[in-house]
């Protein structure tokens, strides 16, 4: 038998751990039940951290503690999933191609930033959302020492006034003048076509918010939003103009595209529609978990959304489950009842929130101080030791903020 995962993420590194962990309770060799992990490379890449500088830094190995555990990586990007068949196909660095069957196939394929066909944005926006994007921002801000001191030069103009945009932008005005001198003038501006800021996170936490933009010298540009770029700047939907050196694109993200492949309903944002087990109910032996997945997190309403803290525990359902239909065991059906944020704010601390309803519970030092422990040790592998690794794939265990505060 074999369970194939896609995706080396936080979905797919804990969606073999959890498989793993279910194949060692068993008591089930690795020659049994084979667990084989698919991605370009065998790395974590630290996704939530990618508005930080030295983003080449911000990645963690994970072929220790897949070796660890018994899990068999491929090196190779997914191109092909015919569910009929059951295979996937995947194209090697060198461009070679390989079909790989399944008995159950998890898909982690992770979201992508959303691109919309706004005249200038490919050829002049930057982002955070993948690793390349993120280096590539860093070079073009180091860039910047390079040329003549100028106010477009120290503007930023950051579209999305999410939970993205807002740490990428409150983060900008420390790396620019790290870059530029302690006496640089960064320029950050916001622009976002809701009428407020952080439109997401509701009304309890904003005034935190715009208090810290305020002391950051962050400046908002809300009810519209980014008509077009040029190398010299945006124009906004309302026809002003702003000279710019740097844009970063952070408006909003898509399932990965690869789930538009298997034959079963979506969602607007791509993701799969899945049930509490996080099976795709219309194809038989698919599973999806992460920003691949719609999954119901209770029985009242709530969603998991496209995050870390959510794709971390959605993962380990999806590996213990798909495993567990091989196993012949029983599956654990998906809930993740609790919900925190920690929204970080730069230089201005951060915002610590808790439950859907996002109710302040920190902020300033003390949440910077929660913000760069989930940061720094939350969020990275397990250490490459087998019987912790499969400790801590523990479904229930996972990413359990239930007892937070």
């Amino acid at each position: 038998m074999r369970l194939v995962i896609i995706g080396a993420g936080f979905a797919g590194m804990y969606a073999a751990l959890s498989a793993a962990r279910l194949r060692d309770i068993q008591g089930v060799s690795p020659e049994a039940l084979e667990i084989a992990l698919i991605a370009p490379e065998p790395t974590l890449v630290i996704r939530p951290r990618l508005y930080e500088p030295k983003p080449e830094t911000l990645t963690a190995p994970l072929l220790d503690v897949l070796n660890a555990i018994d899990v068999v990586y491929v090196q190779g990007s997914a191109e092909t999933v015919d569910t009929k068949a059951r295979t996937v196909q995947l194209v090697t660095a060198k461009g070679a191609r390989k079909t790989l069957p399944y008995d159950r196939l998890v898909v982690a394929t992770g979201s992508r930033l959303f691109r919309p066909n706004v005249p200038g944005l490919a050829e002049h926006g930057f982002s955070v959302d993948q690793l390349d994007d993120a280096i590539a921002l860093d070079r073009h801000l180091h860039s910047l020492a390079g040329q003549p001191a100028s106010r477009a030069r120290d503007t930023v103009v950051v579209a999305g006034g999410g939970f993205t945009g807002i740490e990428a932008a409150t983060e900008a005005p420390s790396r620019l003048r790290a870059i530029l001198g302690k006496d640089a003038k960064p320029r950050v501006i916001i622009v976002d076509r809701n009428k407020a800021i952080a439109p997401d996170m509701g009304e309890g936490p904003r005034p935190v918010i715009e208090d810290a933009l305020r002391k950051l010298g962050v400046e908002t540009r809300l009810g519209a939003g980014v008509a077009s770029l040029d190398k010299s700047g945006v124009t906004l939907s309302d026809g002003e103009r702003i000279e710019c050196a740097t844009v970063i694109w952070a408006a909003g993200i898509r399932a990965a595209p690869l789930t538009a492949q298997i034959p079963s309903e979506r969602d607007n944002f791509g993701r799969l529609l899945v049930d509490r087990d996080l099976r795709v109910p219309s194809v038989a032996g698919v599973f999806a978990t992460g920003d691949a997945a719609r999954a119901a997190c209770d029985d009242i309403g709530n969603y998991a959304l496209m995050s870390c803290q959510h794709a971390t525990r959605m993962g380990a359902f999806a590996g213990n489950n798909a495993a567990a239909e091989l196993l012949g065991v029983p599956t654990k059906p998906y809930h993740q009842k609790g919900y925190v944020t920690c929204l970080d704010l730069g230089k201005a601390g951060a915002l610590f929130t808790r439950g859907w309803e996002r109710e302040v519970a920190m902020v300033g030092d003390a949440a910077k101080k929660t913000k760069q422990e989930i940061n720094t040790v939350w969020i990275y592998p397990p250490r490459p030791e087998r019987a912790a690794a499969l400790a801590s794939a523990d479904p229930e265990r996972v990413t359990d903020v239930t007892g937070f505060f």
